[in-house]
């Protein structure tokens, strides 16, 4: 059985983002007509354009960015942003393909509403091959399991990411000056285990999980824009001023560290999780294409520019995340403080995608006035899953590497073009279509298997030494 069928027949969805507890789901499809574009149409909880860009914005622009210099490092400073803009464009044109798929069937079927794994389901059932159509429901489960692993590791990145930047403020307050014209990096000796601070965020995170409201949490993921945008702005100042010569640097980069470029990168494109939920809480989804080109034109453009500017200032010098090369003032200290502020109100929103498949599992089963109670209890044991792996995992950096590279590439560029000659095979493709979507599957698989390949590697050699524990542990 579909989430969504467990959504609109067994219970009242309280993990639904646009109904409240007092609300079933249902309700919001009385003013739905067969064929509409319109989903959950004028649902008082339904989302605004403005607010959805600014989650479309907040679900691609997280961790991954601040590592991008060191990406382009890898890549070359002309190789590096080429190859960003190129898969920045695969990307987004593979999220269009799936809106685009997604509407085919709200009208083909008469539904009001399809999230990933329905359409990947449906797709297969309009395959030519009586084995696809047969193995249909196999569809949503390699989609729900992709996504799963997919936005749980990024919330371990998040906590790993919140307690080391805490920690490294923390320790280094007695030497953080007021300076700021040295550029000086300092390497910390770590003195307390930095699980604590994981465990001291711990709580704050479950809270935080129990919004389940997605107008509610586009005020959260306001609070987050504006923090990483001020910490941005920090960053974007000072590695501006006073740029070395390039002529120094290589054009291409040996093509033995291109694959850790590509990793980082469809690390970096992280959003396509979230693409179906928020155009399907949009008050008007016919304006959803504008807002998901607009959105992403502008995260490939952030990423672009940072990733060359931080390259340019710091050479080979640059590290895994930018902030480790900023100077040890108090200034330059707070975009940590900022930085991290936005990646604690973005845990809510990359948990969404997982709480929305995993709850109405539980609370279906649960009787009907214990529903609230197992939802929360469900969220809460999600979270200190997420925290008891970045706990217990000591190398989360290239875990989550290897989660990036099997999952990110398998639903970011592997799946939708697959889907759409799928979707579309007896209805008449162009050779010329089914061309490109086969080269960007490829391209996804090639970067499944070598980004796969190298996490493992890594995994299995012996540290050179001992692992120093700092903001950038899941960048390296």
């Amino acid at each position: 059985m579909s989430t969504q069928r467990l959504r609109n027949e067994d219970y009242h969805d309280y993990s639904s983002t646009d109904v409240s507890p007092e609300e079933s789901p249902s309700e919001g499809l009385n003013n739905f007509s067969p064929g509409s574009y319109q989903r959950f149409g004028e649902s008082s909880s339904s989302t605004t354009w403005l607010q959805t860009l600014i989650h479309l914005l907040k679900g691609n622009i997280g961790t991954g960015l601040l590592g991008l210099p060191l990406a382009v490092k890898n890549a070359g400073i002309l190789m590096g942003p080429l190859s960003l803009l190129v898969i920045g464009i695969v990307a987004v044109h593979c999220m269009g393909i799936l809106v685009k798929c997604a509407h085919h069937f709200c009208r083909r079927l008469n539904k009001p509403y399809v999230d990933y794994g329905d359409t990947v389901m449906y797709g297969l059932e309009s395959s030519p091959s009586s084995w696809l159509r047969n193995h249909a429901h196999w569809g949503r489960h390699i989609v729900d399991f992709f996504l799963i692993v997919t936005q749980l590791g990024f919330c371990c990145v998040y906590f790993v990411f919140l307690a080391d930047n805490f920690k490294q403020v923390i320790e280094a307050a007695n030497g953080t000056t007021n300076d700021c014209q040295n550029n000086e990096t300092v390497v910390l000796t770590p003195t307390m285990d930095s699980r604590l601070y994981m465990l001291s965020f711990l709580p704050f995170l479950v809270l935080l999980a129990f919004i389940r409201n997605l107008r509610v949490l586009s005020i959260f993921s306001l609070l987050a824009n504006v923090s990483m945008l001020v910490s941005l702005v920090m960053i974007y100042q000072f590695i501006v001023q006073r740029i070395p010569d390039p002529s120094h640097l290589p054009l291409v980069a040996p093509w033995k560290t291109y694959p850790l470029f590509f990793g980082t990168a469809i690390f970096s494109f992280e959003g396509i999780g979230m693409v179906l939920p928020l155009e399907n809480k949009m008050k008007d989804p016919r304006k959803f294409p504008v807002i998901l080109y607009v959105g992403m034109a502008i995260v490939t453009s952030l990423y672009i520019s940072l990733g060359c500017l931080g390259y340019l200032q710091f050479g080979a010098n640059i590290q895994g995340s930018i902030t480790l090369n900023l100077p040890n003032c108090w200034l330059y200290q707070s975009v940590k403080l900022l930085y991290s502020i936005g990646i604690f109100f973005t845990y809510a929103l990359q948990f969404y995608v997982p709480a929305e498949i995993i709850i109405p599992f539980f609370v279906s089963r649960a009787p009907e006035h214990c529903e609230l109670v197992v939802d929360l209890f469900v969220r809460t044991v999600m979270v200190c899953l997420t925290c008891i792996l970045a706990i217990l995992i000591p190398r989360l950096d290239l875990v989550i590497s290897l989660v990036g590279s099997v999952s990110s590439s398998a639903l970011a560029l592997i799946i939708p073009p697959l889907l759409e000659i799928s979707t579309y095979c007896s209805e008449g493709l162009s050779p010329l279509t089914i061309a490109k979507d086969a080269l960007i599957s490829i391209l996804g698989f090639v970067g499944f298997v070598v980004g796969t390949y190298q996490a493992l590697y890594e995994l299995v050699q012996p540290s050179s030494g001992p692992i120093s524990i700092n903001s950038t542990s899941a960048f390296v």
